[in-house]
């Protein structure tokens, strides 16, 4: 363990939200790697996380789930009726465990953002699945974790207003079209252009790069626009995207961002929101990387980021 790890390990200022049975979507050879967010979890307890340090998620209520998703839908994935076509539109094999898995990382992300609004900061090991629209899922996601814990929390009149800080390499096109004609949602979005979803429907903000474009045109469109969308929308609560597959390598993609640039990516979208005292939901999207430890060590940093951030702020 290394001098830095023993630090930080030292006392963990903010909860993790992490299931075991985050596991029982096994995918089997799949390109998205469920077993990370195992791996995660491993690697804090060896930085000295406690149990106490974590937090079980419940699955979702359906009527949460309403808030959201056509019932139509739901009801498709509690009976397993999803047609030849929706299945291939999702590209995951549909399984009764994955509907479980759907219900339970919804539930997560709405304990992330519950949390977040308490202590100032909340980590969900999972979340992140923006490419789910109200009656269908998309691109391994089931169901929009991040939309229906936001309109929970605002059904509740725990906030008035939200940003999404989606800096997942696709396009989150399930949240853009969800949140379209809702003006107390902003829903920022820096993907890269030319890959899926080849359909973008318009977020508040779109920041679209191109393949290669790597850390320095990244970062500089980031700072465009932060912290200066912060100060201009005032978010009651921000839910960062904080996704893996960015980084140079990802079986997915070619933005060619260092591990390096990713730190400093997170470092920009918490350390902004802390200075201005706005809750942050932070959840762990897509990352494809060959070599699975690549993407743990991304999410990994984006938590040394936070721990940094909250000791100053």
């Amino acid at each position: 363990m290394s001098l830095i790890e023993l630090f930080l390990g030292k006392k963990f200022p903010f909860k993790f939200i992490y299931s075991d049975d985050y596991w029982m979507a096994d995918l089997g050879k799949h390109v998205f790697p469920v077993r990370k967010y195992r791996m995660i979890y491993e690697k804090l307890l060896s930085m000295g996380a406690k149990k106490e340090n974590f937090l079980e998620p419940s699955p979702v209520s359906d009527e949460d789930l309403l808030l959201v998703h056509a019932a139509k839908y739901l009801k498709k994935l509690k009976t397993g009726i999803l047609s030849h076509s929706e299945i291939q539109t999702l590209e995951i094999p549909y399984s009764e465990d994955l509907a479980k898995f759907a219900w339970l990382y919804v539930g997560g992300t709405v304990l992330a953002a519950q949390q977040a609004l308490k202590d100032g900061l909340c980590v969900h090991i999972g979340g992140g699945f923006h490419h789910a629209f109200p009656d269908h899922g998309e691109g391994f996601c089931v169901l929009n974790d991040v939309a229906v814990a936001l309109e929970k929390l605002k059904h509740e009149g725990l906030i008035q207003k939200a940003m999404v800080v989606d800096c997942d390499l696709h396009q989150g096109n399930g949240t853009a079209a969800i949140f379209a004609q809702k003006d107390y949602v902003f829903t920022f979005s820096i993907h890269q252009m030319d890959i899926y979803p080849a359909d973008k429907p318009s977020s508040s903000l779109d920041v679209g790069l191109w393949s290669g474009d790597g850390d320095d045109k990244y970062l500089a469109a980031l700072k465009e626009h932060y912290p200066r969308l912060y100060r201009k929308f005032k978010p009651d609560l921000v839910f960062f995207v904080a996704g893996a597959d960015p980084l140079e390598g990802d079986q997915l993609g070619g933005l060619t961002v260092t591990k390096a640039g990713l730190f400093k990516r997170d470092k920009i979208v918490i350390e902004w929101a802390r200075r201005m005292k706005i809750p942050l939901a932070v959840v762990f999207a897509g990352g494809y990387s060959s070599d699975v430890r690549d993407s743990v060590a991304v999410h990994i940093n984006t938590i040394k980021v936070a721990q940094k951030v909250m000791r100053r702020f």
